[in-house]
């Protein structure tokens, strides 16, 4: 006996209607503000639209919405969400001095990193901060030193936000960086923080030496190109 199958329904088609269209966005969305969050929500683009006329706002937000890519110089970068006024500032960074003329463009031959000398801010100073310094003697007999870091930010002032939270005014940089200086010049003379600095680095000793004779004035000596290869054993 022949096994009947049932007839397979197909689904009815449902007539589709356009995604969006000027009448619903203007309804829905009578601020620039909005518009921009539900066009970011939908698309992903960050989208000028404050200040323009309403015809061409909401006729650019409907064709980004439909697919079309919105031209560059209505794209933003800030999310639309976000609120200027519940942001806190931030200072900018301090400008560093350049390289003293003394070693510009003079080749380095030996460098060292120390991370035990005291914070030169007051605050960080008083909480036992360290800072870290860099060490560099070059080929003219010049000595420097500079203070890398580290950069921390430091809350300052208070304000309540709108959610009734306490929140700092601004952040300032902790920035203890002041450019590279000189210990000693090409000439053995010493700047008055430059004798201070060796001096401490003396009472620092590694197997009877101290630590400016084995890690910052060190003895080098200059090699000719027989002897300029990174391989030892190509050395004859």
């Amino acid at each position: 006996m022949k096994k009947e199958t049932a007839p397979v329904a197909q689904s009815a088609k449902v007539p589709q209607e356009p995604l969006f269209d000027l009448e619903g966005l203007m309804t829905d969305f009578p601020t620039a503000k909005e518009l921009e969050k539900f066009v970011f929500d939908q698309t992903g683009y960050v989208l000028n639209l404050k200040g323009r006329s309403n015809k061409f706002k909401y006729q650019t937000a409907l064709n980004v919405l439909n697919g079309e890519k919105p031209d560059d110089y209505l794209v933003g970068t800030e999310n639309p969400y976000l609120d200027k006024n519940d942001l806190i500032p931030v200072d900018t960074f301090r400008t560093v001095l350049t390289r003293p003329a003394e070693v510009f463009d003079v080749p380095v031959v030996t460098s060292y990193i120390s991370k035990t000398f005291p914070h030169p801010d007051k605050e960080m100073y008083a909480q036992g901060q360290k800072c870290e310094v860099v060490f560099r003697k070059y080929i003219n007999n010049a000595i420097t030193y500079e203070i890398i870091g580290p950069i921390t930010a430091r809350a300052v002032g208070t304000r309540v936000n709108k959610f009734g939270k306490e929140v700092p005014e601004k952040y300032s940089w902790v920035d203890p960086r002041e450019g590279e200086q000189l210990i000693r010049d090409s000439n053995g003379r010493y700047t008055p923080r430059g004798s201070v600095l060796r001096a401490q680095l003396q009472k620092a000793k590694i197997n009877n030496k101290t630590y400016w004779d084995v890690w910052i004035d060190r003895e080098f000596i200059l090699g000719d190109n027989k002897n300029s290869s990174d391989n030892p054993w190509d050395v004859v």
